[in-house]
Parts: C-alpha cells; sequence; structure tokens
C-alpha cells in the first residue's frame, strides 16, 4: 500500500473513459512515499528494483531531479515507471566528428544551444525503461493503463516547463507490446544501444568455451594465463578502496565516447549498502596494485554487470576485461544464475563471446510540432550506433 503523501509531491492526470473512475496517475518525488513493497509488487522479476532506486535517488547525481510515475486505483499501486528530469543537450548521443566539434564551439557562445529541458521515463542508471505492472492487472488492461501513465506523465512535464519528452531504452518486446500506444500519443522513436546478455545454459567453462570458435578460444586460452598473475576479491562494501574505485571510474568515463549522467562515490556506495546481499564488487589486483573493478547486481536468475572500471594501460596488458568476463560466468555457474548480462557498449567482444543483444529504442515528442517535426527529421544523426549488424 502506498505510503501517506505531501500535496506538493503528487499530480493528477486526467482519468481515461476506458479506465475506472478512481484509476488516476500521481508522480512522486521520492520512491520513499511509494514503499518497497507496494514498488516491488509492479517489478517482481526486476533485478533493478526499489532499492537500486533508491540507492540512484540518494547519490546526489548532479543535474538530475528524480520522479516515478504511477497509476493508482483504489489506494493499490498498478502500474508505476522511474522518470527523470534533467537538461538535455541533443548532441550527447552524436559520434565524434567534425559536426561534434562544430556544435561544442556554437555552445561555447550558446550555453543552451540545443539544450532542452527534458522530462524522461526510465532511469539514466538503470538497464532499461519497462513499465512495471501490478500482479493482479490483466494482459488486456496494460495497454489502457500505460497510455494513462504516459498522459499524467505529459501533463507533468508541461506542469514543469518541459518541452522535451521521452521514454529512454526501451526494449524490442515492450516496443511491440505498446506500439500502438507510442504511435497514438505521437512519439517518435529512434535506435538506442541494445543490451547485451549470455544465457549461462551450460554446465561448466569448458563447455562454454566449445561454443565459441576456434580462433577465439585460443585467444581466451592465452588471455586466461594471465589469472595466474591477478588477485581477485569480491566485496560486500568498498571500506577505504572507494577513491580509488572513484579514480578508475573516471579514467573509465573519460575514455567514453557517450557521456550523460556522472556518479557518485554515494552511488557505488548507495549500490552495495541498499542492495546488500544482491549486489557485490570485484577487485582485481597485480601484486598490491589495484587495476580494475567490476559492480555487479543480481537476485536468483540474473547478474548484471554495472560497472567495469580500470586503469586502461595496465588492466589491457593483464586482460583484465576477459579476466572478468570469465570470472562472472563462473559466479554464474556457482549460483545457478542462468543469465548474465553485460550491458550496453564494447558489442564486437560480446558478440564474439557469445552474447546476443536485444534492442533498445528511445522515444521522443516536443510540445511544439514544427519542432518536433524537424526533430524527426534530424534524429538519424543523434541515434546511438546500434552495432547490431554483427549479430547476425
Amino acid at each position: 500500500m502506498l505510503q501517506p503523501m505531501h500535496d506538493h509531491a503528487l499530480q493528477f492526470a486526467p482519468v481515461s473513459s476506458k479506465l475506472s473512475a478512481v484509476a488516476q496517475t500521481r508522480v512522486f518525488e521520492s520512491i520513499r512515499d511509494i514503499g518497497s513493497e507496494a514498488w516491488n509488487a509492479c517489478f517482481a522479476d526486476e533485478v533493478e528494483d526499489y532499492d537500486c532506486l533508491l540507492a540512484i535517488e540518494d547519490a546526489g547525481i548532479a543535474g538530475f531531479a528524480f520522479r516515478y510515475v504511477t497509476v493508482v486505483e483504489n489506494g493499490r499501486l498498478l502500474a508505476a515507471m522511474p522518470a527523470f528530469l534533467t537538461d538535455y543537450q541533443l548532441d550527447t548521443t552524436l559520434e565524434e566528428g567534425r559536426l561534434r566539434q562544430i556544435l561544442r564551439r556554437i555552445r561555447q557562445h550558446f550555453t543552451r544551444f540545443l539544450t532542452l529541458k527534458l522530462a524522461c521515463l526510465g532511469s539514466p542508471c538503470t538497464e532499461n525503461g519497462v513499465a512495471g505492472f501490478h500482479p493482479s492487472v490483466l494482459e488486456r488492461r496494460k495497454s489502457d493503463l500505460f497510455s494513462l501513465l504516459l498522459s499524467g506523465f505529459e501533463h507533468y512535464a508541461r506542469t514543469n516547463g518541459c518541452s522535451l519528452i521521452g521514454i529512454k531504452d526501451v526494449p524490442e518486446p515492450v516496443t511491440k507490446t505498446f506500439e500502438a500506444v507510442f504511435n497514438s500519443r505521437a512519439f517518435a522513436g529512434i535506435p538506442g544501444l541494445p543490451t547485451a546478455w549470455l544465457n549461462v545454459d551450460f554446465d561448466s567453462i569448458d563447455t562454454y568455451m566449445a561454443r565459441l570458435s576456434s580462433g577465439t578460444r585460443k585467444d581466451m586460452r592465452r588471455k586466461m594465463k594471465s589469472f595466474d598473475h591477478v588477485r581477485i576479491e569480491n566485496k560486500a562494501d568498498f571500506g577505504d578502496l572507494l577513491p580509488q574505485v572513484m579514480a578508475l571510474y573516471h579514467d573509465t568515463r573519460n575514455r567514453s565516447e557517450w557521456q550523460f549522467e556522472e556518479l557518485t562515490p554515494e552511488y557505488f556506495a548507495g549500490i552495495l549498502r541498499q542492495m546488500h546481499g544482491r549486489s557485490f564488487c570485484t577487485f582485481y589486483y597485480v601484486g598490491d596494485q589495484l587495476l580494475a573493478c567490476n559492480l555487479l547486481v543480481h537476485n536468483e536468475n540474473t547478474l548484471i554487470d554495472k560497472f567495469f572500471c580500470m586503469n586502461s594501460a595496465e588492466g589491457r596488458a593483464h586482460n583484465l576485461y576477459y579476466l572478468s568476463w570469465f570470472t562472472n560466468l563462473r559466479h554464474c555457474l556457482e549460483q545457478g544464475m542462468t543469465r548474465y548480462q553485460s550491458g550496453q557498449a564494447y558489442y564486437e567482444n560480446k558478440i564474439r563471446l557469445g552474447s546476443q543483444l536485444t534492442r533498445n529504442t528511445m522515444y521522443f515528442k516536443h510540445r511544439n510540432p514544427v519542432v518536433q517535426w524537424a526533430l524527426r527529421l534530424a534524429s538519424p544523426l543523434f541515434a546511438a550506433d546500434e552495432t547490431l549488424k554483427d549479430a547476425s
């Protein structure tokens, strides 16, 4: 059941004629006001549940205001999605090149150029943008509830001066389920970065290796010899290692072509604290030097690699990315997990190692129809590179 709320922390959407007269959309400013029981009931199979979102909310990530959009009926939470408000630079996903350099120079003189106030469903720090539904909700009702949720969020966005509305990283199965809803509400879609995952349907690393190409097997066996020189530790908290972890994180982030949110020490520490028993960090040492760390979250069936942070030069010399891959697969085998989700980016290696990719779509809608038309026209420039051609 929802926690009592103060009036300033919620908005109400118009009620759909297809739904019960008491169904209404509420936007909460803190997930604490919803409560873990009500939220998790709608996301029963999600690894990144209430505790994960609470850690994100408390992390103090600059430039983001987190929200939680819900549909409530007779005091029961029937549908929900996390959301956020931020100033969004449209060239965030633009590939490095002359055009992006020109846009940077323009922004030096006009700081708001190609920057819009964005209200976005999904979270900048989770794997996908997925709506959750109470287990009592029938399949035939989900589209209507999702439409009501979108209607309420659009109303909230207008009230808070957001000209651009988005939905982040909607996976392909969800896109197909709610395609009519997206179309009816005039959302445009562009390709996002896909999610890489591997079915752990083998009984040993040797069985897994046998499925790889002969060239990959030979290369992996050579790289795995680095295990002889690397010390690996799993920890449930960072202790006094957090400053070193953040240094590795920033080293890794600075090498990334696309940068959206910048994570904080409170985020890393908060994930391990809030998701105690369902998260850990793996540390990779050579001698006494920490060269890499890997933050992971999980439930009984799925292990998600959230962040692999590495000292670039020395980490590569010891093949730490590949060592982390096999370390994580061994953890899945030991714990009986059936899915290893290695996230977004670095697809060439992941496909080579047997991963499959699920397409994600980013949806957007501008309040001004003329601007929306222009954004649709220019959207191929800002689409993330899916790198899916290698998966066929």
